[in-house]
């Protein structure tokens, strides 16, 4: 059996639906914090049970009789989501999985300036040292993440923000269906493997293609970074906030998101969608 967590959400949910078209309902269970939100799968014969990463006893439970468990990370920095991955990755191993995937990200570095990748690489660490099979899913930056970088361009018709770097940025959509393939596969993955691929864009490159698909011209202006800080603040913006998405500006143009890798590409049996797709579905132009 094929368990995953986080299947009510958008990313894991996607991955169940592809998954129900590779292989038998009653191989796939879900872990789900409230079962009530499952209830559409378990109609379909998925297996449903309670779970959270702070209930070490439920998740247990819903993941006996696994052989294959995918964990999606936590997404709330108020908390020690370090300790809440090391939670789920301890009740699979009791439980008897035989492999433990996890929803990890591109540029997963303990020593990065980007928060969010130090938890990813801490987690790596506990996988690694589980004694069970391992995969951690580097995903792509997500195309819904490109209206806080852009800025309100529309407005104004310029994307001004600090210094950045290249990024290949991914439809969410395809790595879902990449992790489908990989869960329901023959071939076998081990350790941390990269999940990305297409051109690496950066702003200068965005404030080009917006241009093309709005049919305005916009202007990529670099701003400091105090200077965008206290652009940010006049905007409404929290000082925590605009300093957490600094740390992103700073990721990329130190080249932690610069790499490309053919691999999501080779799942899919096709070419990801670009950059330019992804603008024009997700930013009304």
């Amino acid at each position: 059996m094929i368990v995953v967590t986080g299947a009510t959400g958008v990313l894991n949910g996607a991955t169940v639906e592809h998954l129900l078209e590779r292989v038998p309902a009653d191989r796939v269970g879900v872990s789900a914090r409230d079962v009530a939100k499952a209830r559409h799968l378990a109609d379909r014969g998925v297996r449903v049970r309670q779970g959270s990463y702070d209930d070490p006893a439920a998740l247990r439970d819903s993941f006996a009789g696994a052989e294959q468990v995918l964990l999606v990370s936590a997404n709330d920095p108020t908390v020690d989501m370090v300790g809440l991955h090391r939670n789920a990755i301890e009740a699979a191993v009791a439980a008897g999985a035989r492999r433990i995937l996890y929803t990890s990200q591109q540029g997963a570095a303990i020593d990065g300036p980007y928060p969010p990748a130090a938890v990813h690489a801490a987690t790596e660490t506990i996988l690694a040292g589980s004694g069970v099979a391992w995969t951690s899913l580097r995903y792509g930056f997500f195309a819904h993440s490109f209206d806080s970088m852009l800025g309100p361009w529309r407005e104004s018709g310029v994307i001004a923000a600090p210094t950045d770097g290249p990024v290949p940025w991914t439809d969410p959509a395809d790595l879902s269906e990449a992790a489908a393939a990989i869960l329901s596969g023959d071939r076998s993955f081990e350790g941390a493997v990269t999940l990305i691929s297409g051109e690496a864009v950066t702003l200068d490159d965005f404030a080009a293609i917006v241009s093309e698909i709005s049919g305005r011209s916009v202007e990529r202006v670099v701003v400091g970074d105090e200077q965008w800080v206290a652009e940010q603040q006049a905007n409404g913006v929290p000082e925590q906030a605009a300093r957490f998405m600094l740390t992103m500006f700073r990721a990329t143009r130190e080249g932690y998101f610069a790499e490309r890798d053919p691999l999501l590409a080779e799942l899919l049996g096709r070419q990801p969608r670009g950059v330019a797709d992804q603008l024009a579905e997700h930013i009304e132009v």
